[in-house]
Order: structure tokens, then C-alpha cells, then sequence
């Protein structure tokens, strides 16, 4: 009953990452279209990206705590990427180059996209799966 709890936690986590990073691509499409100015989608971008980086933190902490390493081993690239983003400082959208790095800004968020649904689809895979062991 434990593991089907811990992947129902990790799901609902990786939900909320998705979230994250589905706000960033409205944002930024947002932008492209002329909804918003510069200065509000850089703002409200940059508020979500700690609390990003902070969350895949505690999703790879918890997978290694509670003995799953093959999900640690598949969440830690995207902790590795974003830890480097933070320590090279690139982690924050300037206001001043936002046009000229949006393309490169929704590559990036969609790429990240497509990784989290990955993982969205192992954990549902394993919250099955221990759902299902647990019944017999």
C-alpha cells in the first residue's frame, strides 16, 4: 500500500511540474501574439522557474528515498539541466532579449514538456502496476 501512495505522490507531483511548464508555453505564446508585453511574460516566467527547479529537486530526492533508481535515473538529466541553468545563471528570461530567444525559450520549455510526459506516463505505468500488485 505504500509504493501505490509513493506513485500516487509522484504523479501528482509530475502534474503539477506539467502545470509549471505549460504556463511557461502560454506565456511565451502569449507574447508572440501580442497579449502581453515583454516585461509581464518575463515576470510572470521567472516566478514560476525556482519553484520549477525546486520541485524536480524534491520529485529526484523522493524517488532515491524511497528506493525507485530507475525513475531517479530518468529524472536525474532534467535536475542536471536545470541545476546547470542555475549555476551558470542562465535559469532567468531577460526582458531586454526575449524576442530574440523566443524560439529558443519554447524549444527549450517544450522539449522539457515532452520529458515530463514521459515520466507522467512510468509513474502512471508503476502506480498501476503496484495498484495491481497490491490486489493479489
Amino acid at each position: 500500500m505504500g509504493d501505490m501512495l509513493a506513485w500516487l505522490l509522484f504523479f501528482f507531483i509530475l502534474i503539477g511540474l506539467l502545470i509549471l511548464v505549460v504556463y511557461q508555453l502560454m506565456c511565451l505564446a502569449d507574447l508572440e501574439f501580442d497579449y502581453i508585453n515583454p516585461y509581464d511574460s518575463a515576470s510572470r516566467i521567472n516566478q514560476v522557474i525556482l519553484p520549477e527547479f525546486i520541485t524536480e529537486g524534491v520529485l529526484c530526492f523522493l524517488y532515491l528515498v524511497t528506493g525507485h533508481w530507475i525513475m531517479a535515473l530518468f529524472g536525474i538529466p532534467y535536475l542536471y539541466y536545470n541545476v546547470r541553468l542555475y549555476m551558470r545563471r542562465q535559469h532567468l528570461i531577460d526582458v531586454t532579449e526575449i524576442f530574440n530567444q523566443l524560439d529558443w525559450e519554447k524549444k527549450k520549455r517544450l522539449f522539457k514538456l515532452g520529458y515530463l510526459v514521459f515520466l507522467l506516463f512510468l509513474s502512471l505505468f508503476w502506480l498501476i502496476y503496484s495498484a495491481l500488485e497490491d490486489d493479489e
